[in-house]
């Protein structure tokens, strides 16, 4: 029974820190209302209404359904997490009917490929009006490090101790991530002698070689930005690779605006079509 109840509030906390991971994401997460109205419910629930083993053993498995649901939803799952709690009252000074708690929160998970660790500092104040709370110290150590973007983004989550933030954009980073590993994979397969992926399936950069006309190749390089308020969105540029006889009798600059044309394109056809456009013209060239 004792150890039932363990696992119960092990599960209860990793949901907490869940929730907390998905509460400030935008559409389409907003239609998740019945979850955390379920997660309120639980979380309002007094682990001594539990009389018998059946309750505990019933409870735990609604918790461990929603914490399998939420993990599947947002794409985190968290494996190991901490908390320890401080009564300041007890160890500073404090007004008359302020009571302040320093909540330490340790957790670690992974959102696909990327794995964490976080360490914070919570800091509630209450008073006899309202309960207030803020990030008072907030650590992150990431793995694998070969995202530059990520690596930056991080140091700005650190210094701003912006906890939501992090969580919605490693979100948003790892879609996109996702979606360009799927969509250049998918070209090579169909393309298999035009497409080349220097670096694999996880390369940033997919190479359009003309077989017709050795050393003229185009080369898409796609980033995945983060700007400064933790916004992800890709950046497609095309870089043209051809022999100097060719630039020379270029005179109508076709290869010098090829990438503002490939820019035009991409906001005429979207990612997909504008990419797949380019590779059947090389194709048809090599027919």
């Amino acid at each position: 029974m004792d150890a039932q109840r363990a696992e119960v509030r092990a599960l209860e906390a990793e949901i907490a820190a869940l929730q907390r991971a998905c509460e400030e994401l935008p559409a389409p997460w907003e239609g998740t209302a019945r979850v955390r109205k379920s997660f309120q419910e639980t979380h309002q629930s007094d682990s001594k209404r539990w009389e018998s083993s059946k309750d505990l053993k019933s409870h735990l498995g609604h918790l461990k359904s929603e914490l399998s649901f939420l993990s599947t939803l947002t794409g985190f799952n968290i494996r190991n997490y901490t908390k320890q709690t401080e009564d300041l009252a007890k160890t500073e000074m404090t007004e008359e009917g302020i009571k302040k708690v320093l909540q330490r929160h340790r957790l670690s998970g992974n959102c696909h490929m990327v794995t964490f660790q976080l360490e914070f500092q919570i800091l509630e104040i209450q008073t006899k009006e309202n309960l207030s709370s803020v990030i008072t110290d907030l650590n992150i150590i990431m793995e694998p490090t070969e995202y530059l973007e990520l690596s930056e983004f991080v140091s700005r989550a650190e210094e701003r101790r912006d906890l939501f933030m992090f969580f919605r954009s490693l979100h948003f980073f790892v879609e996109w991530y996702e979606y360009r590993k799927r969509t250049f994979k998918h070209f090579k397969d169909k393309y298999p002698d035009t497409v080349h992926l220097s670096e694999g399936s996880c390369s940033s950069c997919m190479e359009i070689h003309s077989a017709r006309r050795p050393g003229f190749e185009l080369v898409i390089v796609w980033r995945i930005q983060m700007d400064e308020e933790g916004k992800v969105s890709p950046k497609l540029d095309l870089l043209t690779k051809v022999p100097g006889r060719a630039l020379e009798l270029d005179r109508n600059r076709v290869i010098e605006t090829a990438p503002q044309s490939f820019r035009t394109l991409l906001g005429v056809l979207g990612i997909e079509a504008a990419l797949e456009s380019l590779i059947k013209l090389l194709c048809a060239e090599n027919d």
